[in-house]
């Protein structure tokens, strides 16, 4: 298997900063995930994060992690094409060694409001997802990759997740983040073991790993067992190290292994010297995989140039499904509200399968999509 690297999301933010600084000043820090779409508000980058940057670039240790494309929306918006148009921008500035964005759709009422959350496995999402990858991958010219959604409100939805991810990234090449915390979590919501479901996934396609940390939420609907949510706002858990340990070995063509915690989790001393430790446990981890094996033998490029030369695949059913539960889950005041308000919409004996939801699952969603409606912090991974 390849050596991957030890590398750092590190974004422009204050907490970050302050926290990375001594682990690069130590030149512990092999490669950077930088989530750019965060800055394209910003008319200019200070100076020294573009030094940092151009430092990593151009070692070919600088990999891109999107949040807002918003990939799997049944609309084409014209953000999208504003975000696809700076991404070819960056791209001729900077060196990315890929571009990552998230599964999903973005809930909320315009392109930069509202949370990542899953949708149906159809051949019509399918199209559009696999129609967006080709975009992406025309922009950036460079390996493109998905990273597996921590949230699913079924168990039969988080079985069919790898396979879906094959299906979506196979006319590309493309390559997928393994969350090892986003799986923390459905291991735990829904009562799996890791040998289990990791077999679920095509793990010749994993290019990177992230760890982050969550946090616990209970609710009425699932008495005595919190779920578990990725708020990326605390430490990693040491279930989360052991995930890093089991899954290392079965991703012959890993080649990042990354840390993420938002800046929101890092403004105490104590939280700041927490992930500098959790970075240095990672960085053990690695460490004791590597050995002299060659390169990847995948490097995740297409076989073929993608063909973009026709209008982005729309659907009006889906845009329509989408804005419905958008509005619902932003907007009840409750789990029985929400379910009867589903049961009375377009969504209602369709492809979306509401009615097999976990209650405690779409409670979580209301949660994500009302705490997230007005958009996230900027340092959202």
């Amino acid at each position: 298997m390849p050596q991957p690297f030890a590398a750092l999301a590190c974004n422009l933010d204050r907490n970050i900063l302050l926290t990375c600084l001594p682990l690069f000043e130590a030149e512990k820090v092999e490669a950077v995930e930088w989530s750019f779409d965060t800055l394209f508000h910003f008319r200019e980058i200070p100076p020294w994060f573009t030094e940092l940057l151009q430092t990593f670039s151009q070692e070919n240790r600088l990999v891109g992690h999107g949040v807002f494309f918003s990939l799997f929306s049944g609309k084409w918006l014209d953000a999208q094409q504003t975000w696809l148009d700076e991404l070819k921008k960056l791209s001729d500035t900077y060196r990315f060694d890929h571009i990552t964005e998230h599964f999903g759709f973005m809930t909320g009422a315009d392109f930069h409001n509202g949370a990542p959350i899953s949708l149906p496995f159809t051949p019509k999402t399918l199209a559009i997802g696999r129609d967006r990858l080709a975009r992406i991958y025309e922009a950036c010219q460079c390996p493109v990759g998905l990273e597996n959604l921590a949230f699913a409100y079924s168990l039969e939805e988080v079985k069919r997740h790898g396979e879906f991810l094959e299906q979506l990234l196979s006319p590309i090449n493309g390559f997928i983040i393994l969350d090892l915390h986003n799986l923390y979590c459905q291991l735990h919501n829904f009562g799996l073991e890791f040998a289990d479901l990791i077999q679920l996934y095509p793990l010749d396609r994993v290019r990177e790993i992230h760890i982050s940390g969550g946090s616990w939420e209970d609710s009425p609907l699932r008495p005595g067992k919190a779920i578990r949510r990725d708020t990326h706002d605390d430490s990693v858990p040491q279930e989360v190290f052991q995930l890093l340990e089991q899954a290392i070995p079965l991703c012959p063509n890993l080649k990042f292994v990354v840390l993420e915690q938002l800046g929101t989790g890092l403004d105490t001393a104590a939280s700041r010297l927490a992930f500098q430790q959790d970075f240095e446990a990672m960085s053990g981890i690695i460490q004791q995989s590597r050995n002299d094996s060659e390169d990847p033998a995948n490097a995740f490029l297409p076989q073929a140039r993608p063909d973009t030369s026709q209008p982005p695949l729309e659907s009006n059913e889906l845009e329509q499904q989408q804005r419905e539960l958008s509005q619902i889950l932003e907007t009840a005041p409750n789990y029985e509200a929400a379910k009867n308000r589903l049961a009375a919409s377009d969504l209602a004996h369709s492809a979306w399968n509401i009615e097999s939801w976990e209650p405690a699952m779409l409670e979580t969603a209301m949660r994500i999509s009302q705490k997230w409606k007005h958009g996230f912090p900027q340092t959202q991974g």
